[in-house]
């Protein structure tokens, strides 16, 4: 029986409490020795009669840790009486600190509880919550290497924060009201409101106005629902649907909420949950979709907040625009936000790394946020130390190295300046955390993105290896590299013969996959000029005189439709796609439900809930083959859309044409699958968040007794690019190395 040794334990074991869980431990067991962080490994010196008693405890951890090992040494250094926490040191940066952790339930108590330290206090927190990844600087984490440096305890804090009995014993975010962050409510000129911030903010948001609330990662923009159409006015987004934070109550009120999802909502990370209106109808000035974005309270701040309002419902959108980074700082709040909220509620304690609001639908990651990243994963990719960029749409990045990827927060729409610099910010701050240096930097096959502009520049700097990676096949190997028919269905994508892709079936095994079927390619009028306008879209797959009669009717001109007609003859300024998401577009616009988008998904999103109500028919599909590729007829379902125009009602043809799309689309897979002798069916892509066309596709595998392969560890959309890249790469490697 071993009675003394060192004790490694690596992983996430940095800002989890776990020297506070160690030294209790060790007291429960009676244990005399030492305790220390170093990087992201905490090595103790144990000895005791309980010693292999220790390392079994030990090795379950924290609720917030993540262990990858446990490493038992003998050791000759002598044990001090009784067990020390020692001061942190450098060390190995193989692990990673957590993303922020929404208010437990022992802290909300505290904060509620009359005559306590914490009564009231917007910033409470314990080593089992709170800020973690938003205001880390460096490691170890402790304290002086966080943003809460600037604020010294006071004895009270100190007491708890050196009591080994204490919830807050080395909690880095220990604070109170004598010596931690403070509130203020301000105007945007930067002046004070006066009174209590947080009761007077409360009051103005029952009364209609619109505040900005500085949270965990960033500003939101909240406002009441009757509020909620000057809200989208004033940030011109008059159709976009918001989220909303509310009451448990509240939202069991006025959504569908399984037991799983209500697990998701009250979970550590508490995001954002596409839910399902009880009422289609109900909350349209919020959403004018089927489904509503709901979140908890996840913060003290928010608690505080919802127990001073007599409204139990909130409107909670970021304050910046769509695909911008998050607005973090207050001078700016104040700058940016004049004009479109009345007040900005605001602390002192500097956000270091900005992070939004995860977003979860059936389970199904949309944004891989606040809560959910920075996202750590075991992955054996080999020796190479790899930077995937990501794509640019809703991108982030991820970074492998020594066993394991690390996926950033959400970035953003790599489009602007300002995001961009957000990315590199993102690569350094995240390299940094894990003492990487580059060898290989994949990134997206597309020429002219500034992620892969910038991926160049970094190659050059550092004399990394680019490689890029076709963006549809970075879909597929995020969701698995073994041998398998993988299905890619989004928006847009560059191929690899220089068209737009967005509906694709391979087969084979990353990285060798082979590009099998396709959804038929069709033109795209003026670029993203038909992403804007869907109706262009209709035209480029179907331009037939039917077709212009019926632009004509809804108020075309003809100068307008002459020049479309004109284009479309002669391929001029006309992009060829296979994309999925476009011939969504297309049959919104056909069924007249959604002609222009006004935000990103909108004529998809707006035609799966055209379709909730009506009955879905299976037509008839339409396949040919090129070059050794099936391909389904589009443009041929797109007239049998346009044929039943006549006679069925719209709710029936969008159901319908959305259970015909899934179903070719599964088909071709399935052949494939069955020529070629694979099992597996995977499928990616943010198309594959629409429930009628995932579960169609879903079912048309099973039923055919192949293995169903959806990934849920990362987002489906193009959040899981970056991770992909990283895979690709590292596998592609170690395939060339054999």
């Amino acid at each position: 029986m071993q009675v003394k040794g060192q004790i490694s334990i690596k992983g996430i074991v940095q800002g989890v409490g776990f020297r506070p869980f160690v030294y209790k431990t060790a007291q429960e067991l009676g244990m005399h020795g030492t305790v220390r962080n170093l990087g992201s490994e905490v090595l103790v010196l144990a000895e005791g009669t309980n010693f292999d008693e220790f390392v079994r405890r030990l090795s379950r951890g924290t609720p917030l840790s993540r262990i990858d090992s446990v490493t038992v040494t003998d050791s000759d250094d002598p044990a001090p009486e009784g067990f020390v926490i020692l001061e942190s040191a450098a060390g190995t940066l193989s692990g990673f600190i957590p993303a922020d952790v929404a208010t437990c339930d022992e802290c909300i108590r505290d904060i509620f509880t009359p005559g306590g330290r914490y009564e009231g206090y917007w910033a409470t927190s314990c080593v089992n919550c709170g800020p973690r990844y938003s205001i880390i600087c460096s490691l170890p984490y402790d304290r002086e290497r966080t943003q809460m440096d600037i604020f010294p305890m006071c004895g009270a804090c100190e007491g708890e924060y050196t009591d080994p009995a204490s919830r807050r014993h080395h909690a880095q975010t220990i604070a109170c009201a004598a010596c931690g962050p403070e509130l203020s409510l301000l105007r945007t000129d930067g002046t004070a409101v006066p009174g209590d911030p947080l009761q007077t903010a409360a009051a103005l948001l029952d009364e209609g106005a619109v505040v900005a609330i500085r949270g965990l990662g960033g500003f939101h923009i909240a406002c009441t629902a009757e509020a909620a159409g000057r809200l989208k006015g004033t940030l011109g987004r008059p159709e976009q649907p918001l989220a909303v934070m509310a009451t448990a109550e509240e939202i069991a009120r006025i959504a569908t909420v399984s037991a799983a999802e209500w697990k998701c909502l009250s979970g550590p990370a508490h995001p954002i949950v596409v839910l399902t209106k009880k009422d289609p109808e109900a909350l349209r000035e919020i959403s004018k979709l089927h489904t509503i974005g709901c979140m908890l309270p996840y913060t003290a701040l928010h608690h505080l907040l919802f127990a001073s309002l007599t409204h139990p419902m909130l409107v909670m959108t970021s304050a910046n625009s769509p695909g911008y980074p998050m607005i973090t700082d207050t001078r700016e709040a104040c700058k940016r936000l004049t004009g479109h909220v009345d007040c900005i509620l605001t602390h002192n304690r500097v956000i270091q790394n900005r992070c939004d609001d995860s977003v979860v639908r059936d389970g199904k990651i949309l944004r891989l946020s606040r809560g959910l990243a920075p996202k750590r994963l075991r992955r054996d990719l080999g020796n190479a130390c790899i930077l995937g960029t990501g794509p640019e749409l809703n991108a982030n990045i991820s970074i492998y190295r020594d066993g394991y990827c690390i996926t950033s927060p959400h970035v953003g729409n790599v489009r602007n300046p300002a995001t961009l610099a957000y990315l590199k910010e993102t690569v350094e701050r995240t390299a940094h955390f894990l003492g990487a240096g580059f060898d290989v930097i994949a990134h997206d096959l597309h020429p002219q993105f500034l992620s892969t502009r910038y991926a160049r520049e970094l190659a050059e700097e550092t004399g990394a290896t680019l490689m890029p990676v076709q963006h549809h096949k970075a879909h597929i190997a995020a969701a698995t590299t073994d041998p398998c028919i993988g299905i890619a269905i989004d928006g847009v994508g560059y191929g690899e013969d220089g068209t737009v892709w967005g509906g694709e079936i391979f087969a084979g095994a990353v990285p060798d996959l082979t590009r099998v079927g396709h959804l038929e390619p069709v033109m795209m009028p003026g670029g993203d000029l038909a992403t804007r306008y869907p109706e262009r879209m209709l035209y480029g797959i179907i331009p037939e005189e039917e077709t212009a009669a019926l632009l004509t009717a809804r108020g075309w001109d003809a100068t307008t439709l002459g020049v479309l007609e004109k284009q479309v003859e002669r391929r001029f300024n006309v992009t060829t796609t296979s994309s999925t998401g476009r011939v969504l577009d297309a049959a919104a616009a056909l069924l007249g439900v959604c002609r222009e988008r006004t935000f990103d998904g909108e004529p998809a999103q707006v035609l799966e809930t055209t379709a909730v109500p009506g009955t879905a028919t299976l037509w008839d599909r339409e396949f040919t083959s090129e070059n050794g590729r099936t391909i389904l007829s589009t443009s041929a379902l797109l007239r049998e859309a346009f044929y039943r125009m006549h006679t069925e009602q719209t709710a029936d043809i969008a159901a319908s044409f959305q259970l015909t799309l899934a179903t070719g689309i599964a088909e071709i897979a399935v052949t494939a699958a069955e020529e070629k002798g694979y099992k597996k069916i995977a499928l990616s892509g943010g198309v594959a968040y629409n429930q009628a066309i995932e579960s169609a596709i879903r079912k048309t595998i099973i039923s055919s007794r192949h293995e169903y392969i959806l990934n849920t560890d990362y987002p489906l959309g193009d959040g899981c690019i970056s991770y992909g890249q990283c895979v690709w790469a590292g596998t592609a490697l170690k395939q060339n190395k054999k």
